[in-house]
């Protein structure tokens, strides 16, 4: 199978933003989240009256994909109409699943590319029930 580019998941995630419901931020944002395997899995940020029911566009990705039972992840690909990378929420939640994930979006300069290790150098992690056992 050919592997999916930067640009052709960053078209996917600028089409996820299309289905966007962001009436009080006016800020429409994708994500197209690739799978290890090679499936795609998007989202848009979904807002609510109550702004702490708002749900960012990075989360419904992954969500979705972990509720088809996919849980290893390569690249995270990012599109906002002003440039932005995933909010401290977003990449917690990323962090559960995929630590060495790629983030990409587009700038003013082209795609630009982060870790989300960079983004979130102190992820906070709880020990498995392996390491419980340990100790």
């Amino acid at each position: 199978m050919d592997r999916i580019s930067d640009d052709q998941l960053l078209k996917l995630a600028r089409e996820a933003s299309l289905k966007a419901h962001a009436p009080y931020s006016a800020f429409p944002v994708g994500a197209a989240l690739l799978s290890s395997d090679g499936t795609v899995f998007t989202g848009c940020n979904i807002e609510n009256a109550s702004y702490g029911l708002t749900i960012c566009a990075e989360r419904v990705a992954l969500f979705k994909a972990v509720s088809e039972g996919v849980k290893d992840f390569d690249t995270l690909a990012l599109w906002a109409e002003k440039p932005s990378w995933p909010c401290g929420a977003c990449l917690q939640c990323l962090a559960e699943f995929a630590p060495d994930l790629r983030v990409i979006r587009l700038g003013e300069a082209g795609v630009e590319e982060r870790s989300l290790k960079e983004l979130l150098p102190l992820a906070f992690h709880l020990p498995s029930a392996t390491e419980n056992e340990r100790e």
